[in-house]
């Protein structure tokens, strides 16, 4: 439980509201910032305007998975305001209390480092990043689906990279039964790859494992399909690029070839709110009721 725990929400998407609804069953006090345009009332909540105030006696700052710019600006689906947090509302927070972010840019580490607040980024945890994989991968191929004429089933389909997001992805597009090429970085990654009865091609071969590929599905966040790599690509692949902005892929030169790439980044929360936001408040939850 965490009862007599006080959190601030700061912006957010229907994520956010999954895990303010489980923080509220624990009993939590919640105070909302940025949520003026919110239709379905949350019982048990308190709105409140930006301001340093509403910091003072907080022993957690929920922000949204996107986190806070570096500008200070934070987003929210739920208010025409813009949301700019500044130096005076970090400075109103005590020191020790939780700041939670999906990622963070370089002003918010900063700033948490210098007031001495505990940043916790929940994306880079394994129990959320695995878990998201899921919803990430489930709407990688429903946009392959969308955007393509063909089956995945049977389709040449490439993963660029192996981390948490391409092994599953890999692993359900296997499982769809598309003829399915990784390229990772790592021997052990590759080793891994053919244990898993797939092909694998090391980065340094990415041409030759994309030379006829129908579908690529980019999840490595460094420009890794470049205008050289793109040149050896068909041009009725379809590239789904569901890396962090501004993803890996060199869209300007794929769009003077006439090859249909797609910036998806963010998809549990497109596609699957509800359990992305159920991912994030158990972990987010458990924490806090740790910390405190």
């Amino acid at each position: 439980m965490l009862t007599g725990i006080k959190m601030a929400f700061v912006g957010g998407d229907a994520r956010m509201i999954e895990v303010i609804k489980y923080a509220i069953e624990l009993d939590a006090s919640i105070v909302l910032i940025g949520f003026d345009q919110l239709e379905t009332p949350l019982a048990d909540t308190v709105k409140a305007e930006l301001d340093p105030d509403a910091f003072r006696d907080v022993d957690a700052i929920v922000l949204p998975v996107t986190g806070m710019d570096d500008a200070g600006r934070v987003e929210s689906r739920y208010s025409k305001e813009e949301l700019v947090l500044a130096d005076h509302h970090f400075s109103a927070v005590r020191q020790g209390a939780l700041i939670f972010t999906g990622i963070a840019r370089k002003r918010l580490t900063e700033v948490c480092q210098t007031k001495g607040l505990r940043l916790i980024q929940l994306m880079e945890l394994d129990e959320v990043a695995i878990k998201n994989s899921v919803p990430s991968a489930e709407g990688a191929i429903a946009m392959a689906m969308e955007h393509t004429d063909i089956t995945i089933h049977g389709s040449r389909s490439v993963v660029l990279g192996f981390g948490r997001c391409g092994i599953t992805l890999a692993r359900m597009l296997n499982g769809i039964g598309a003829d399915v090429r990784v390229c990772a970085r790592k021997e052990p990654d590759l080793a891994r790859i053919e244990e898993m009865g797939l092909e694998a091609y090391p980065m340094n071969e990415i041409g030759k494992a994309v030379s006829d590929a129908e579908l690529i599905f980019n999840t490595i966040p460094h420009l890794v399909l470049s205008a050289e790599v793109l040149a050896r690509v068909p041009k009725s692949c379809v590239i789904i690029d569901i890396a962090s902005k501004p993803g890996g892929t060199d869209f300007r030169y794929a769009e003077k070839r006439g090859i249909k790439a797609i910036l998806a980044p963010g998809l549990p929360g497109i596609v699957a709110p509800k359990t992305a936001g159920q991912i994030l408040a158990r972990t987010l939850c458990r924490i806090l009721w740790e910390y405190a």
